[in-house]
């Protein structure tokens, strides 16, 4: 029975790796996803990323570094309405913001990240945050809005990086 649950799993992180690589448009990323993740033609990603349950939404830019990793659930936002235009509560036009997501990044479950982000290398976001502005290196940040109240031990962190030492 524990083959069997294995094989299942397998064809399905198959399946959903193939999903996101045609939704990113790019056979060849080096992504694995575990779970349905929808990407868009204006997200890039590096190496050795791993989706649980992703989102990319809107027409912005989303460039997604090394070694990243994801809980289920998270969603990335790149546009939002314009609430000071021409009519109420919005009116038609979009508003665009880039999402960057640096190196070695690792989201909890359901986070959500609002447009023109920047979230540095090393980063942990906790699970259930709304990422509403930039989070620097190696930064812990949780809550809503995310706020930063730990930062990772870096000397620890970058004796990890130069050894390669990647999940």
């Amino acid at each position: 029975m524990r083959q069997i649950i294995k094989i299942i799993k397998l064809f399905l992180t198959l399946f959903y790796t193939f999903i996101a690589k045609m939704t990113l448009h790019d056979l060849k990323a080096k992504i694995k996803a575990n779970y349905y993740t929808r990407l868009t033609p204006r997200t890039k990603t590096g190496t050795n990323v791993n989706f649980n349950g992703f989102k990319v939404l809107g027409s912005g830019n989303v460039y997604i570094g090394n070694n990243f990793h994801s809980g289920f659930g998270c969603i990335v936002m790149t546009h939002n309405h314009n609430y000071e235009g021409e009519k109420i509560p919005y009116d038609e036009t979009i508003i665009t913001g880039d999402v960057i997501i640096e190196d070695n990044v690792w989201f909890g479950i359901n986070v959500t990240v609002l447009p023109g982000v920047t979230i540095g290398e090393g980063s942990i976001i906790q699970a259930g945050s709304v990422v509403v502005s930039n989070i620097p290196k190696c930064a812990i940040a949780g809550g809503h809005p995310s706020r930063v109240f730990k930062y990772r031990n870096i000397e620890h962190y970058e004796r990890l990086k130069a050894e390669k030492r990647f999940h």
